[in-house]
Order: structure tokens, then sequence, then C-alpha cells
């Protein structure tokens, strides 16, 4: 049986992002599970703030579709999610928003959100380790999105001491809550195939 395949995205662009890196060892533990990981940035799908005008007007951007099959093409999606305000990125926020519209030939509403499953991760310099975006954004795809989001989540509170040289974490419990999530990610995403 193929692994399933899996795709990885922080909710972040910023240079030096915790998350990002959080993200990028999220990539490593599920290459290491042997599963067929893509990681993508927001970076490289610039969107227009949602506004429902502008998608009456001018359609889907290009780039909203792009995310959208990039989506579509994975059975498992981690995600890794700043806290701003106690709650996700305006970036991450917009970009789900953009794909939960895009319809293609005879799709369903909300397509990209369905048939796969999710899961989190966050890091943050404060004490919750962004714990707080975690809880809006499993309202916003479980709720909203009508998406399958797991429990298992991983949280790296104090991020700016919770890497070492090898933008590893250094904390055992963050460590293997990643590792968990991983593997809980994979095991639904493969019984979903």
């Amino acid at each position: 049986m193929p692994e399933p395949k899996i795709l990885v995205f922080a909710g972040s662009i910023r240079t030096g992002s915790f998350n990002a890196r959080l993200a990028a060892l999220a990539v490593k533990e599920f290459a290491l599970a042997e599963a067929d990981v893509t990681r993508i940035s927001l970076q490289d799908y610039p969107l227009p703030l949602y506004d429902n005008d502008l998608e009456v007007n001018s359609g889907f951007p290009e780039n909203a579709v792009k995310l959208k099959r990039m989506f579509m093409a994975h059975q498992g999606i981690f995600i890794v999610s700043p806290e701003y305000n106690a709650s996700v990125t305006p970036l991450l926020k917009n970009a789900i928003d953009w794909v939960s519209r895009v319809r293609e030939r005879d799709e369903a509403p909300l397509a990209a959100y369905r048939d796969r499953v999710f899961a989190f991760g966050s890091a943050s310099p404060g004490p919750y380790g962004g714990q707080r975006s975690l809880l809006a954004l499993r309202q916003v795809l479980a709720v909203g999105c009508g998406a399958l989001v797991l429990p298992e989540h991983i949280s790296v509170p104090h991020a700016d001491k919770a890497f070492n040289d090898m933008d590893e974490l250094t904390d055992p419990r963050a460590m293997k809550a990643l590792k968990t999530a991983v593997q809980r990610l994979i095991a639904v995403a493969r019984a979903l195939t």
C-alpha cells in the first residue's frame, strides 16, 4: 500500500519564524516515518484579502486555485499556526478562506477540506505555546469547513529557547508530542485512502 501524501506548511512567512522551523522539523519526522511529504510556503501563494465582490467580479485568484489543488492532492495536512492576539494569523485565515471558496467542475462545497485529515502544531515565545491559535484553527476547520481534525497536536512554549543549533526541539516531551501527531496523521490518512 502506498504511503499517504502529507502536506506541511506554516501560517507564517516571517524571516526566522519559529513556526516555519517547527514545520521543517515536522517534515523531517514525516520523512523518517516514510510518508510522502511535501512542504510549501504560503509566501509562494500570495492572495488578496478575501472579498466576495472580488470573487464575483474576477473569479478565483490563480494562487487560490493552486493552493486548493495542493490540498486536494494530499490525504493529510499538517498546519503549524503562529498565535496572533489569541487566534490564527491573518495570512493563514485568508488562505483557508480562499481555499474554502474555490470550486472546480462538479466539486461539492468545501471539497478541499473533506476526505482528508488535519493535524496542527504551534510554537510561540510565550508561555502558552500558541495553544489559543490551535483552538481557533480547530474551530475554523472543524466547524467552519467540516474538516476532520485530530486531537493530537504539538505546542511549543518559549520557542525562542526551544530549538538547538540543529533546529531540533530540546524538550523531550515536545518532541514526543510531535512524533505522536505525525504518526497519528499518517495512520488516519492511510485509513482514508
